[in-house]
């Protein structure tokens, strides 16, 4: 496993550029770890809050990682260097066309009453973001799910307050996906709450579960 390191209010800098064999000149407008340290602790409170309105507060489900999105390969290679102070990095995949890498902390951020051990930092797609920073959480709801229709109803189980978002009757968009990785086996089918810039994801196995999966 390659040694990498993270702080959340533990996070300092030190050279990681896993994707770019040169080094990216800092751009005015690129996103920081200062700007990242700065803000977790508003994305903690606004994230909390949705899911309270989600009624998923109440499940007391693990929070397996937090995601970031960026928007340039400089900004990315400078995250990845930021993020390299304590931890490692567990997966160095590529899913949908791109690197994404997934490093587990060394020492957990905290959410609430929640421990979060890894962070998704995804190198940039064609698509940009309209805001860069911290951008979803994924909960896990243990489930052998294969699908996200079963994901659906068992979600629809234990939170039936889910029934009229899910069925596309708020302002809360929904998006299931079962995104995969080149060697991943873990079926692990995702369903995805957004409203504005906030993002919460149910997916059945836990992040270090998949990616487990692919030495099997």
């Amino acid at each position: 496993m390659t040694k990498c390191t993270i702080t959340s209010s533990q996070l300092s800098s030190k050279q990681l550029s896993p994707h770019q064999e040169s080094s990216h000149q800092k751009s005015p407008n690129q996103l920081t770890n200062e700007q990242l340290e700065h803000s977790w602790p508003a994305f903690s409170e606004q994230i909390l809050d949705f899911m309270a309105e989600l009624n998923l507060d109440t499940l007391k489900l693990n929070c397996d990682h937090v995601a970031l999105r960026v928007n340039s390969v400089a900004a990315a290679d400078s995250l990845s260097t930021y993020f390299a102070k304590q931890g490692n990095v567990i997966s160095n995949n590529i899913i949908n066309g791109r690197p994404i890498l997934i490093i587990e902390l060394d020492t957990p951020m905290r959410l609430g009453e929640m421990l979060i051990e890894c962070v998704e930092l995804p190198y940039p797609s064609d698509k940009p973001y309209p805001v860069e920073g911290w951008e979803h959480i994924e909960l896990v709801l243990p489930s052998e799910a294969q699908t996200c229709e079963q994901l659906q109803h068992e979600l629809l189980a234990v939170v039936p307050q889910l029934g009229p978002i899910l069925a596309g009757q708020t302002t809360i968009k929904v998006k299931q996906s079962s995104p995969k990785g080149e060697h991943e086996r873990l079926a692990n089918p995702t369903i995805a709450f957004k409203r504005d810039n906030l993002c919460i994801k149910i997916h059945s196995h836990g992040i270090k579960a998949v990616i487990a999966s692919e030495a099997k």
